[in-house]
């Protein structure tokens, strides 16, 4: 993972905070790449070493100021620092490379397609993006940032992970309290995607196995993803006893609720908040991953879910399996890949093609008045020659 710019970078710290906690090995290195010294230091977990300080000879570690073309140049002149800290993981063991970057900045959304193209041409592993979109309350300049760096994102990755803060910001809320549950939420709906598969020795063995082939082929079709998650609070703890394992009517009952549980919540994360809002119908590949504890996870659940997501979607291509850990709830994951309804998308296309008309309108005005102006001085300055 490779967190660019300032959202980047703590979205990767948070993912390997996770890692962590879970024990889940989803991120096999990391790397924080800014143009602001501060924002380097404020990291947590992505190892000193793997904080790369770019642009240095032209902002001296202050950042663009959200000017995203700045922030594609340096990206373009320090690339082969970036590369230098690539060089000291084993690219070997990785499974696919993930960008991960605010496209509102300057930063995050400049250097971020730069990164990725760089990373296609050189490396065999697919290249993933993760783009988060700024909420309209955060300023125009963020909004057109964003519209520029997603089309040519979208364009240099693999396929592009999107999400959108318009959707998940809270009224009211402080900008730094909400991103902060916005960065809980990216990395919860993630890691439950991208931990899927991932069996160390003496773990839990899936019944149907999610590994990252399944996330790889789901995402192969490129365009932009969405994911939609729920979750249950079950009893982790077994209702033990001699007596149990009589109990032949309790176990059809809980399995039927168990069955039941899985399609209501695989139901519920697709059609409820998704991480860029969109309609589902026509998405042209889905995955979807339901973790728990073993107990509280079957076969049948999964595949009614999946059958459903089907009939949804409208998509022959639709995976699914589980993802046993030991957490004291029961959770869906549903990845929607190659969507095409989604209103915000077609927002920032119209935005950046009405800030392009203006900026050549202004450009020409700008030319009218610099000339006006030259003419007005050449006329004062007349009678003192």
């Amino acid at each position: 993972m490779i967190g660019f710019g300032q959202a980047g970078g703590k979205i990767v710290d948070k993912f390997i905070e996770y890692d962590e906690l879970t024990g889940s090995n989803i991120v096999r290195s990391a790397i924080a790449v800014n143009t602001a010294k501060a924002d380097l230091m404020g990291l947590e977990h992505i190892p000193e070493d793997n904080r790369v300080l770019i642009g240095q000879a032209r902002v001296k570690g202050h950042g663009v100021g959200a000017d995203n073309e700045l922030g594609a140049e340096i990206a373009e002149e320090d690339i082969d620092e970036v590369q230098g800290a690539i060089d000291n993981i084993p690219v070997h063991e990785i499974d696919a490379f993930l960008v991960v970057a605010g496209l509102g900045g300057g930063t995050g959304s400049g250097g971020s397609p730069v990164l990725a193209k760089h990373l296609k041409r050189i490396y065999t592993e697919p290249v993933y993006g993760l783009g988060v979109l700024p909420g309209s309350d955060e300023g125009g300049i963020y909004t057109l940032n964003a519209a520029r760096s997603f089309q040519t994102f979208v364009r240099e990755v693999d396929n592009l992970l999107v999400f959108d803060n318009d959707a998940w910001r809270k009224t009211g809320e402080s900008v730094e309290g909400g991103y902060e549950e916005i960065n809980d939420e990216i990395v919860r709906r993630f890691g439950v995607l991208f931990g899927a598969g991932e069996v160390g020795s003496g773990d839990n063995v899936a019944e149907s196995v999610v590994d990252s082939s399944e996330i790889i082929n789901t995402l192969s079709g490129g365009g932009v993803s969405t994911v939609g998650y729920d979750a249950e609070g079950v009893e982790t703890t077994g209702s033990g006893g001699l007596l149990s394992r009589f109990k032949g009517d309790d176990d059809n009952i809980e399995s039927a609720n168990t069955t039941n549980r899985i399609t209501s919540l695989v139901r519920k994360a697709a059609l409820g908040r998704l991480t860029l809002p969109c309609e589902i119908e026509g998405a042209e590949r889905a995955l979807l991953v339901v973790s728990g504890p073993p107990k509280h996870l079957n076969r049948k659940g999964i595949e009614r879910g999946r059958k459903w997501l089907e009939d949804q979607t409208g998509s022959m291509e639709v995976r699914g399996g589980d993802y046993p850990i030991d957490e004291p709830n029961v959770a869906a994951a549903v990845l929607l890949s190659g969507v095409h309804n989604v209103p915000r998308i077609k927002e920032l296309q119209q935005i950046a093609i009405e800030a392009q008309e203006n900026i050549d309108e202004i450009q020409d005005e700008s030319e009218e008045n610099l000339e006006a102006l030259v003419e007005d001085d050449e006329d004062e300055l007349d009678p003192l020659f």
